[in-house]
């Protein structure tokens, strides 16, 4: 009988810790990083189903599927490193990298991806 009281209870405290880290990271996350975050789950999103296609459907052509893939890992790395770079609390381990030098290193790296991507296609 206690083992179903102990799982709603474990339930009940997962979802309040839940709750307050939702309302936590939206009163304090500035709306530059809340972006920042948008934008990593898409990148997740387009790589899950990128990969299910694959799975579920079909992996032809294989290189189009490698170079998409490899494209959103590639995209979600740049991306978390310029969170990283942007993100206030941070300040301390990126004094010489302005916001600005962190966005132009991101945008560099982007387009230095997406060259091999695009030539990795065919």
């Amino acid at each position: 009988m206690a083992g179903p009281k102990s799982s709603k209870q474990s339930s009940s405290d997962t979802s309040a810790a839940v709750a307050t880290l939702w309302k936590s990271y939206l009163s304090q996350t500035p709306d530059r990083l809340k972006f920042i975050d948008a934008f990593l789950v898409f990148i997740i999103l387009s790589g899950v189903t990128q990969f299910l296609y694959c799975v579920l459907v079909t992996n032809f052509p294989f290189n189009a599927f490698l170079a998409g893939f490899s494209s959103s890992v590639g995209q979600f790395v740049l991306t978390a490193s310029l969170r990283s770079q942007v993100n206030p609390e941070n300040k301390s381990e990126f004094k010489e990298v302005s916001p600005e030098r962190a966005f132009a290193d991101f945008a560099l790296g982007s387009i230095v991806l997406h060259f091999f991507v695009f030539n990795f296609l065919g």
